[in-house]
């Protein structure tokens, strides 16, 4: 009886424990250091997407039209606006907050870029993108928009 008691009892913990584990969700608006953009990550199939909500200026300086993605490699996507774009796509949940095996586009240099997201805290995020494997890239912590 003991022994059937301690089996329920370690099982409840594993299931808790594993509820826990993914306890800090990416899931909503953030913007940059820069706050040059706020951003949306939401939720496309089974991974994380993310893309272009707002934009500090939204307007090209010398035109006055909105943005476009004209550093896009593809000629055909340069006139696309970058407000309402999907910059970022493919996250999976890893572990310990984690979310790997993304794609980030950077629409100021056209190139797009391996990424993960991992949560600080309920409000701050480092979102790293990188070439090749994840120790050599660049980190940007992302706020949470209230």
């Amino acid at each position: 009886m003991k022994k059937t008691v301690f089996i329920c009892f370690a099982l409840l913990l594993g299931l808790v424990g594993m509820a826990s584990a993914q306890k800090l969700s990416p899931l909503g608006v953030w913007t940059n250091a820069e706050k040059k953009a706020t951003f949306e990550i939401y939720q496309c199939g089974n991974k994380l997407c993310g893309k272009i909500v707002s934009l500090t200026v939204p307007n090209d300086p010398k035109t006055g039209k909105p943005k476009t993605d004209t550093m896009n490699p593809d000629p055909k996507l340069r006139s696309r606006t970058r407000l309402g774009m999907v910059f970022m796509q493919g996250f999976e949940y890893d572990s310990d907050d984690k979310w790997d095996d993304g794609k980030i586009y950077d629409p100021e240099s056209g190139k797009t870029y391996s990424c993960y997201m991992k949560m600080m805290n309920a409000n701050t995020m480092e979102v790293k993108g990188y070439i090749g494997f994840s120790l050599i890239g660049r980190s940007q912590t992302w706020t949470r928009v209230k």
